[in-house]
């Protein structure tokens, strides 16, 4: 029995994996990271049988702007060419919309605190979100939102912001970060200190708000991941 084989591409210095990573180790799998904002090579995608793809403050649709996204871009067209899951988070969401043709672009309003998401028909079908309840609360820090590919599938709304996960085949996209933790949080209101007045709160308020439902958010999260691996491990038992 072959264990699969987990890649894990993080855009930015304080945005990692948080919860999902800690499945990954709790759980065995074997897994890589790569930071290509600080110049890892990019391995060949025929080694792994997934890929994370994590958020970063940069807007997916400025990714020419950045070297590193531009081969990141190439990069993921490869994973997709060649049917692997993809699951991006917040930008990482976006960069995949992209590559299936979608637009993405500013949203109305930002998103920066805890907000609530709902299932569609879609998403209550689709096995990723086994065990979920029609609603949950996420953590959002973003101002973009992306357009849902030709032929995906709307699986989960919001309220500010509609498009909050797709899925066309084995690429996902979500739009919120179930992955963080208390500290994360912590940092990001420290490190992006201009934004919380945008949408007229405190960093306190915000770090309020996702202490509120922590426990609910990671049982979620641990669940999700669970989830979007399965049918991966199955493949290989």
């Amino acid at each position: 029995m072959k264990n699969p084989v987990i890649l894990l591409i993080q855009n930015c210095a304080i945005e990692g994996f948080g919860l999902y990573e800690r499945y990954l180790i709790d759980n065995g799998f074997i897994y890589r990271k790569i930071h290509p904002y600080r110049g890892d090579d990019f391995p060949a995608p025929e080694k792994f049988d997934k890929v994370f793809i994590g958020g970063t403050p940069v807007s997916a649709y400025q990714y020419r702007e950045h070297e590193f996204l531009k081969r990141e871009f190439d990069y993921l067209a490869e994973f997709i060419i060649l049917q692997k899951p993809c699951f991006g988070i917040c930008c990482g969401a976006q960069i995949l919309a992209m590559l299936l043709g979608a637009e993405v672009k500013r949203n109305p309003v930002m998103e920066i605190g805890t907000y609530q998401v709902e299932l569609t028909e879609k998403g209550r079908k689709d096995a990723i979100f086994d065990g979920f309840p029609d609603a949950f609360p996420v953590f959002h820090w973003h101002g973009d939102t992306f357009d849902i590919p030709e032929n995906a599938g709307l699986l989960a709304t919001g309220h500010t912001c509609r498009n909050q996960m797709f899925r066309q085949g084995s690429v996902v996209g979500l739009q919120f970060h179930l992955e963080a933790e208390v500290r994360d949080i912590e940092t990001w209101v420290r490190e992006y200190a201009n934004e919380p007045a945008k949408v007229s709160k405190t960093p306190d308020e915000i770090i309020s708000e996702f202490k509120r439902d922590a426990e609910e958010m990671g049982k979620l999260a641990q669940l999700l991941v669970k989830n979007s691996l399965s049918g991966i491990v199955g493949s290989f038992s």
